[in-house]
């Protein structure tokens, strides 16, 4: 069965790479609690990592290595097509020589990271989550703010990033926060 070619950013593999792998990552934070026991919070999907090693052979295959060190050099993501996986928005985020090369024979390897630009476009205000309050007379008298409800799988990072602040200045406005990794759905914010 004859694969596509693997291509990145007009790059095409002369040949598919002879090992390559995928690994899926998820961030989960731990947090101890008394008595031994501890709390596991889901920070939701990490980078998919895709790896390999392939050889480059024949008449000008060190040129063909340096070929795609250029394309390595450029920077940014681009779309990377794969002979097995789906086609990926990626960053191409290591090369390496895995032997001395040769004119006529390179082995190599190779890193990609999927870009995932899910908090780019994901991230929008909700007011159905936000409500304005008025604190108890207890607190200094004629001070309000906004706040913002968490909802389950959010972070302090986004929501200051929805709300186009800083998270040093939502750590200031909410110092009821001691750990900033953790919030809890439900949990009112304060973000102005």
């Amino acid at each position: 069965m004859a694969l596509t070619p693997m291509q990145y950013k007009g790059f095409v593999w002369p040949h598919n790479p002879r090992t390559y792998t995928i690994r899926y990552e998820r961030r989960v934070a731990v947090h101890k609690v008394p008595f031994g026991r501890y709390a596991m919070q889901d920070l939701g999907l990490g980078r998919r990592v895709m790896e390999g090693e392939g050889e480059f052979y024949g008449p000008g295959a060190y040129d063909t290595f340096k070929r795609l060190a250029t394309v390595f050099y450029s920077g940014g993501p681009g779309t990377l097509v794969h002979p097995v996986w789906q086609s990926a928005r990626a960053y191409f985020v290591a090369l390496s020589l895995a032997q001395e090369p040769r004119a006529d024979y390179v082995r190599y390897t190779f890193t990609f990271w999927e870009d995932c630009d899910q908090y780019r476009q994901g991230l929008t205000q909700k007011p159905a989550n936000t409500v304005t309050v008025t604190l108890r007379p207890t607190a200094r008298s004629g001070e309000s703010g906004t706040y913002h409800t968490v909802v389950q799988g959010e972070t302090l990072w986004g929501i200051a990033q929805a709300w186009g602040v800083t998270l040093a200045s939502l750590l200031a406005l909410n110092p009821q926060i001691s750990n900033p990794n953790v919030v809890t759905a439900g949990q009112k914010v304060r973000v102005k």
